[in-house]
């Protein structure tokens, strides 16, 4: 893999070499502070596709998977929204050695706590991310969300958070309920409908974006959906990886 951004060494950079676990957890460390820090990990092809056939899969690599893996392995939280747990068939996040010595240090649990933003709450709650978690699923959701389906999900041992007055969630909310918990480090893999919301609520502080060296065609939906913001927001490069033609860049909200 090659730092491609910011160059600082030349000669470092001349040739390409295995980036170990730890050293991609430091590329990617979240900033200090006490306040929440939300940052999104997806990957679009080359013609902006987010997804292909409704799965991000076809779009990503061995490396990718590296870094979808780290960036797990030094959050607080993943968030993800209802449809995409459906199409991704999300597990409860393992806990990996080859990070406990770092979340240990930092006061982390043994791996991050899933929370699934859902309106109507229209679930499995039978399926393993709400039965078997290492640390139990959150469940994300508006004060007016069906009593019975609140139900169902407590009784799956899943927790229920209330982040809007109504039947939805309001993203500033949930970044601001999460962070009350302790979930200071954020991270959420969308989809792009939830992608989108965090964007126009103005709460979405760094993209982690891999650009697939593919082209998909067909009508295939971008990382960010729904209604588009005012006035485009604007970030800025913090880094760019290369590897096998894939670009893992990083950039942050200016």
């Amino acid at each position: 893999m090659r730092q491609l951004f910011p160059v600082t060494d030349m000669t470092a950079l001349a040739s390409d070499r295995e980036w170990s676990l730890d050293a991609l957890a430091d590329a990617y460390a979240y900033p200090e502070g006490d306040g929440p820090w939300l940052r999104a990990n997806m990957v679009s092809s080359l013609d902006g596709a987010g997804q292909h056939e409704g799965r991000s899969q076809p779009l990503s690599s061995e490396t990718d998977m590296r870094i979808f893996g780290t960036l797990r392995g030094i959050a607080d939280v993943v968030v993800v929204g209802a449809e995409t747990v459906r199409l991704e068939g999300y597990r409860p996040a393992r806990a990996r050695e080859a990070f406990a010595a770092r979340r240990a240090a930092a006061g982390q649990g043994p791996a991050p706590v899933i929370a699934v933003v859902s309106a109507s709450l229209s679930l499995d709650f039978s399926l393993p991310l709400f039965t078997e978690p290492l640390v139990p699923t959150l469940v994300l959701t508006g004060a007016a969300a069906p009593a019975e389906r609140v139900a169902a999900a407590r009784a799956a041992g899943a927790e229920v958070l209330f982040a809007g007055d109504g039947a939805g969630v309001d993203p500033a909310r949930a970044v601001a309920v999460l962070a009350e918990r302790g979930l200071r480090r954020q991270l959420t893999e969308g989809g792009p409908r939830l992608l989108g919301q965090f964007v126009a609520a103005g709460v979405l502080d760094e993209l982690c974006l891999t650009v697939s060296p593919t082209m998909t065609a067909g009508g295939a939906q971008r990382i960010a959906g729904g209604p588009s913001v005012a006035v485009p927001t604007r970030f800025q490069p913090a880094s760019v990886l290369e590897q096998d033609g894939f670009l893992f860049t990083r950039y942050r909200r200016i």
